[in-house]
């Protein structure tokens, strides 16, 4: 068996690394292997937070199948300096008056909505009556049933939905889940799984509002672990049991969860333990197999991921994640194809989510 694990982004795909059961990570990348792109979409940022502005916009500039054609916000000085960076045109810019015009504009395909949580069931559902493909970040939305009306009000306008998973698109993920589902080390025997940071934004931010977060760590970080749990196992839980929360700032975390932990069940009675945290600087995938151990740590950053496995250190180039992200979902609108991150996926998650609640209200085993 190899020692190391340095493969190019083609040699990566060619050499099956991505396993035959890696989940949603093989149509995604193998796609953009193979399909040669349609039309170059245009996509409609709506949001100009600090993950656009660091993250999703930066990315735009180095897609093969779409590019940034225009911005929604509600600070017309903020969109007049995003244009003027990204050379958008002025009729290409939007406020959340008048989002529903871009129903009329030709030069936007697919609307990405980078808004709080409150927010994504409105602006999913607006863009999809607007004629729009839409990425709506992660966590999909508030609740399973606000999931539901997103996915349907897309159905009904028959316009394609994906979650922005970025993890998805990023080959440690896709070697651990290769790893697991081909028995390389033999069996999984045990799964632990942390993801946090140490939050020292303003305490007015929209993510310590529990009507515009809808919950804390949890859902933003925690939904990492529950994704991680999910594709490394290839199975979906049937229970969690929540151990406890705490708070390290009764005052900052007044509104929502800081410290979460939980184990989540699975059917053949596999347990995978996951944590997350406001509090701390977690990113951490940790699988135990009979002939050793794989770790991804860190593991959910934008970029320096390390993963070690028995045979010892994996290396790939650093993948810009959200660009390979949004090339396929580009490559899904163009070829007619369902997401392999689509509504679907995003529910999934909320159902566990929402298992985890329940849990940490009542104390008990909750079913998902």
């Amino acid at each position: 068996m190899a020692t190391d694990y340095q493969f190019s982004r083609r040699g990566f795909i060619r050499t099956g690394a991505i396993g035959v059961g890696a989940l949603a990570l093989a149509p995604a990348l193998s796609a953009m292997a193979l399909n040669k792109p349609g039309k170059k979409l245009g996509i409609a940022i709506v949001g100009l937070g600090s993950y656009a502005g660091g993250q999703i916009a930066p990315a735009l500039q180095h897609t093969e199948n779409c590019y940034l054609a225009g911005l929604v916000s509600g600070h017309p000085d903020k969109a007049a300096a995003w244009a003027a960076k990204y050379n958008v045109p002025t009729k290409n810019i939007y406020n959340y008056e008048n989002f529903d015009s871009i129903a009329s504009n030709p030069d936007i395909d697919i609307v990405y909505v980078i808004l709080p949580v409150s927010m994504h069931k409105e602006y999913t559902i607006r863009a999809a009556k607007a004629g729009k493909h839409v990425i709506c970040e992660k966590p999909m939305a508030l609740s399973v049933n606000d999931c539901n009306e997103m996915v349907a009000a897309c159905r009904n306008a028959e316009r394609l939905l994906s979650i922005g998973y970025r993890m998805h698109f990023e080959p440690y993920t896709a070697e651990l889940i290769h790893i697991s589902r081909n028995n390389v080390y033999g069996r999984l025997k045990r799964f632990e799984c942390a993801n946090g940071f140490t939050y020292t934004q303003d305490p007015n931010a929209w993510r310590l509002k529990k009507a515009l977060a809808g919950g804390g760590s949890l859902m933003d970080m925690g939904i990492y672990t529950i994704q991680s749990a999910r594709y490394t196992t290839g199975m979906e839980p049937i229970a969690v049991v929540s151990a406890r929360q705490e708070k390290t700032n009764q005052t900052l975390f007044a509104e929502v969860d800081d410290k979460v932990f939980w184990q989540l069940e699975f059917p053949n009675g596999f347990i995978a333990n996951c944590k997350s945290s406001y509090s701390d600087q977690w990113s951490s995938t940790h699988a135990e197999f009979e002939e050793g151990n794989v770790d991804l740590n860190p593991n959910f950053y934008y970029g320096g991921i390390k993963g070690t496995t028995p045979a010892g250190p994996m290396y790939f180039p650093q993948a810009r994640q959200q660009a390979l992200q949004m090339d396929d979902f580009a490559n899904c609108v163009n070829f007619k194809k369902e997401s392999s991150v689509n509504g679907a996926e995003g529910i999934r998650d909320m159902k566990v989510v929402e298992a985890v609640y329940r849990s940490l209200a009542s104390g008990k085993r909750e079913l998902v």
